[in-house]
């Protein structure tokens, strides 16, 4: 009778690829399925589901953990949240390659655009690199809880090569020579695709972020170098100037995948998203392999004047956003400023996240008793009752508290009934968690938690089985991830077993444990009993279990 290192008897097994459930046990190897079926081997490590559900682990492709991951190996709380495999690196907005003298530049550019801490990061970050080689070996030598695969980013291969100039200026024929050596050289590496960003809400430190000076020649070239690796991954966060016909030209040249973010549902221009699905279905009928990335989350963000992420694509904005501390204070107060933005909001821009809808902006928490009265109301309601204009209410209220107050906005994908079509089309796929990053605006890491139960259970938008195979073998499938997001022998052994009637993610909730103290917001899983990683348990209802022992693997080879 064969010995297996785990059995997990009487689950119902989802196989990940779409396959109905079935009654099953599942045996583990060395790190991999060996059996599905009745099993009647033995095993030091029998479980009994219970007729819980047994499904792949989820590949949360679009993270940004590129960062947190060199102090922190589980990237938390993605492992938490059944996730077993991330892609960092997502945008472009990566740390490597980084010459030491950019890595202030680096870390100030993601305290702006991905709304991290600079202590945090000052504190926390291994600089033990400066090639995007020396970075993958920095990973793969600390060890990761997960499995772990990384895009070679555009702004940091632009900063590498073009020092301030990056975001100042289009790139010489010979910079982007020596951008190209670069791609190829990191795609040699084992990075799993090249990434980029023109989007108009993605602005650095002094300016945007340098991935947006660059011109389409530019990108044809590094796409074209990341494809002559015969593998990889495009992906790109879309700005108004980035049509889907150029992306689907891209696909074509280089004969590989496109992912097109972040394909969000914005209520004042309702058909802009599923347009450019259409346009995206269209390049697929010619061949061309196009995907929208879409989220299953409303995009709902904390912030404060300080760094008021969601205002920053409002073009009127940006004298704030190049202000010191003591400049924001009369920048607010100046009425020509607050004309030109109002004049702005006027205007919805679908690749923006605000665009004026101030019931859907409240505030959380007030910094002084004086405006107590003023939490949980909306800025609409606030200056309803004040007879002043929203923007003029906001402003004011920030101004009394030295900018301290805390607001919450519902920015984009509030209208579930679009959102549930847009997670249904064909040729989207689920993912845009921004895990690692926003950290004190949101936290969608438990995305795949939310699909399972919000949209699977109580919504009954699609089935079970159709759902799984979104967050696991889709992804896998299109990053050539070999033999993972799948429960079939021979796979390896990244697992997640929960409860569906039960399945869902908390609320948000404050947690004061990144480097140097700074706070993040957090979820927890609910109904999730287990996490396997190749083959380990690390995960024990929403506990790490040894979280000092590190299965994961980083992944440097891809399927073509």
């Amino acid at each position: 009778m064969p010995t297996f290192d785990t059995i997990i008897r009487n689950a119902r097994v989802c196989d990940g690829l779409g396959g109905p459930l079935k009654s099953a046990d599942v045996a583990v190897s060395d790190g991999k399925i060996a059996a599905v079926g009745e099993i009647t081997g033995d095993s030091p490590d029998i479980i009994d589901a219970d007729g819980l559900v047994l499904a792949p682990g989820i590949v949360d492709s679009h993270t940004h953990y590129d960062a947190q991951i060199t102090w922190d190996p589980w990237v938390d709380p993605s492992a938490r949240h059944g996730v077993t495999t991330v892609v960092i690196g997502n945008c472009g907005f990566t740390i490597a390659p980084c010459r030491k003298s950019d890595q202030e530049l680096t870390m100030q550019n993601l305290v702006r655009v991905e709304g991290m801490s600079l202590d945090a990061l000052k504190e926390g970050t291994n600089w033990q690199f400066e090639s995007f080689d020396e970075y993958l070996n920095v990973i793969e030598q600390g060890g990761t809880g997960v499995n772990v695969a990384a895009f070679v980013g555009h702004s940091s291969v632009r900063t590498y090569v073009m020092g301030d100039a990056a975001p100042e200026r289009a790139a010489t024929q010979d910079e982007i020579a020596r951008m190209r050596e670069i791609v190829s050289s990191a795609m040699q590496a084992g990075a799993v695709g090249f990434s980029t960003s023109t989007s108009i809400s993605h602005n650095g430190a002094f300016g945007p972020m340098p991935s947006r000076l660059a011109e389409d020649s530019e990108l044809e070239q590094l796409v074209g170098a990341m494809g002559e690796a015969g593998r990889g991954v495009f992906m790109l966060t879309k700005g108004p100037g980035s049509s889907i016909p150029f992306l689907e030209s891209l696909a074509q040249a280089s004969g590989r995948p496109v992912l097109i973010a972040a394909l969000l549902h914005n209520s004042t221009r309702p058909e802009a998203t599923f347009e450019d699905l259409a346009a995206i279905a269209d390049a697929r009928t010619r061949g061309h392999e196009l995907w929208g990335q879409v989220s299953c989350c409303p995009l709902t963000t904390e912030f404060t004047l300080e760094a008021p992420y969601p205002l920053e694509g409002i073009d009127s904005w940006k004298p704030a956003m190049l202000a010191t501390d003591d400049e924001l204070v009369t920048i607010f107060a100046d009425t020509e400023f607050r004309s030109r933005v109002r004049e702005d909001l006027k205007t919805a821009v679908a690749t923006r996240l605000f665009n004026g809808e101030w019931d859907k902006v409240r505030v959380v928490e007030a910094a002084t008793d004086k405006h107590r009265g003023s939490e949980g109301k909306s800025l609409a309601e606030i200056a309803a009752g004040t007879n002043k204009d929203p923007l003029d209410c906001m402003l004011d209220i920030a101004l009394d508290e030295n900018l301290k107050t805390l607001f919450i906005a519902e920015l984009l994908n509030s209208d579930e009934d679009a959102v549930g079509r847009m997670l249904n089309d064909p040729n989207s796929l689920i993912t845009l968690s921004d895990a690692g990053a926003h950290l004190t605006f949101f936290c969608d890491a438990g995305f795949g938690l939310r699909l399972l139960g919000h949209w699977v259970r109580d919504r009954k938008l699609m089935p079970l089985e159709t759902a799984i195979a979104q967050l696991t073998s889709i992804p896998a499938d299109i990053f050539g991830i070999s033999d993972r997001g799948r429960i079939a022998p021979g796979a390896w052994a990244d697992l997640m077993l929960f409860d569906p009637n039960s399945v869902d993610r908390s609320r948000a909730r404050r947690a004061f444990d990144m480097p140097a103290g700074a706070y993040r917001l957090t979820t927890d899983p609910i109904g999730l009993e287990a996490v396997w990683v190749n083959g380990e348990r690390v995960v024990d209802g929403g506990t790490l279990i040894n979280p000092d022992r590190h299965p994961g693997k980083l992944l440097r080879n891809f399927d073509a």
